[in-house]
This record gives structure tokens, sequence and C-alpha cells, in this order.
């Protein structure tokens, strides 16, 4: 794990706030079938519970090798129009889509950060970032983003990858759902011999 930490939590950060972010993206997990709010409620709860300038959540496209954002709390339009996440011209992701959890001081000067530029705009200064996985497989990133130099202590890092694994398996949840929805569509339609669409959320 490609980390560095204190022993000690910043006062800013709480086990309280943990907990509590942690609760709430449980229940919202456990309620709704909206991907697309469920990711951003969980991105919003790191962002304020971690007491950081931003959060996002990337999930990699294997046929062009790009990281495309899904839910992001606290950054820019314009630096989100930075250009993609290309896997191969961002070591970071790379490494952490093999499964390690990567700590950068200050992403403005370290070379394994793709847009330094769009960074120092955009205020950015250290980055904690995780994997989401399923069964064993990375898909996607999740990282943190502040506004000032921080490090990130171990339970920090414990309280990220549990909200990673969390909205991963959120999206698995919700793939796993439209497979569900689609071939009984697909049955009923066959079989009636009409296009019915049926919607399981009701």
């Amino acid at each position: 794990m490609t980390t560095h930490s204190h022993e000690t939590d910043p006062p800013s950060r709480t086990h309280s706030d943990y907990y509590t972010a942690l609760y709430q993206a449980a229940l919202t997990i456990s309620s709704s079938l909206v991907l697309d709010q469920v990711l951003q409620s969980i991105v919003t709860s790191i962002t304020e519970a971690m007491q950081v300038k931003a959060c996002g959540l990337r999930l990699l496209d294997r046929t062009t090798g790009h990281l495309r954002s899904s839910a992001v709390y606290g950054l820019s339009g314009d630096y989100l129009a930075k250009g993609p996440v290309d896997m191969v011209k961002s070591p970071i992701d790379s490494q952490v889509l093999q499964g390690a959890t990567v700590y950068i001081a200050d992403v403005r000067s370290d070379p394994r950060f793709q847009y330094p530029e769009a960074a120092r705009r955009e205020g950015l200064v250290s980055i904690l970032c995780v994997p989401l996985e399923v069964r064993g497989e990375a898909i996607g990133v999740m990282r943190v983003y502040t506004d000032e130099p921080t490090t990130f202590n171990n339970d920090d890092v414990q309280f990220l990858s549990v909200l990673a694994s969390l909205s991963a398996l959120a999206i698995e949840n919700a793939r796993l759902y439209e497979s569900i929805k689609n071939s009984y569509n697909g049955v009923v339609d066959a079989f009636w011999g009409t296009n019915v669409n049926l919607d399981l959320s009701e």
C-alpha cells in the first residue's frame, strides 16, 4: 500500500463523522436502485466526513482505457473538462487498478499525476486514491482531494476503502437489476409477442 500517514487523526476528522457517513451510505444503498443518486450521495458523504475539498468516483471503460467520471462532489466543471483520464498516462490510476492504495502529498509537482497544471488551477494539493473492486477485480477508482497539504492515517484509508467497497456493491447490484429486468422483459415479450417494459423498481 503506497501511503504516508500519521498515527493520530487530524482534529477535523472524527470516528463519529465516519460512522455517520457509513450508516447513511448503507441506508442509501439498501433503499434505492437509482445508481446515480446512490453514488452521488456517497461521494458527498465522504467529502463532508473527511473534511476534504472534493471526492470523485471513476469507472474504467475497458474499451478505451479511460476512467469515466460517475459521481463527483466539490470539483469545478472546468476541472472535470480538462481531458480524459487515461489509465496508460496515469501511473496513479494504473497502480490503484492493480489493487493498491495511493497517496500523493502534492499533485502539482508529482510526475505520476496526469494533469498537474489543471490541479494547480483548481487548487488541489494532496490526494488519496483507492480501488473499487467487484469479486477481486478493479472496476474503477475513488479519490479524495484536499486544498492544502494533508496526510491520511489508517482510519482514513480504511474509511475510504469501505465506502469504495459499498460503491462497488451498489454498482454491481444496479447491473444485476438491469440484467434481471431485461431478461424478464425478454421472456414476457417472447411469450406474449408484445413489447412489454417492466419497471421492477415500482
